[in-house]
């Protein structure tokens, strides 16, 4: 049976500082997108909760009335340009790891989209370079979304 999760197995840390830096800026909220998001969002009046721990995938912005659900995606986490990434992690360290750890969060965002889905959400999910370039489109998706369910 493969193996759902990466295996550290045979795999040792560049260094201990190195893993700790690898740890602490990896952040799981309060993203620098998640929150020119959420900050864009709320200047234009909209109210939200935020990575609600009891929806599937805990979603970075969540409007429970209107049942939306929004994820920031980072570009590396979540394989944003997969064929490309993956031809370029292939050649890299760690490559055994890296790629099946990428491919299994793309997975669960798939299962969690779908369960998000068929318990009556909307899900919209944008990438953190989408967010960076070009935040005022994102927030247009939203607020006609927004409008549409209203």
């Amino acid at each position: 049976m493969p193996r759902s999760t990466p295996s550290y197995t045979g795999l040792r840390p560049a260094s201990k500082k190195a893993s700790a830096a690898a740890r602490g800026s990896s952040r799981k909220t309060d993203t620098g997108p998640e929150v020119k998001l959420r900050r864009l969002l709320h200047r234009s009046g909209r109210r939200f909760r935020k990575n609600v721990r009891s929806l599937p995938g805990r979603p970075d912005i969540v409007f429970s009335r209107a049942k939306l659900v929004v994820f920031c995606d980072g570009d590396f986490w979540h394989g944003r340009n997969w064929t490309e990434r993956k031809a370029k992690l292939a050649r890299g360290a760690n490559s055994s790891y890296w790629i099946p750890k990428i491919e299994r969060n793309m997975e669960r965002d798939t299962e969690n989209q779908l369960r998000l889905e068929q318990s009556g959400w909307h899900v919209l999910r944008f990438w953190e370079s989408e967010i960076a370039h070009n935040s005022s489109a994102a927030v247009a998706e939203i607020e006609s979304v927004l409008d549409g369910l209203d």
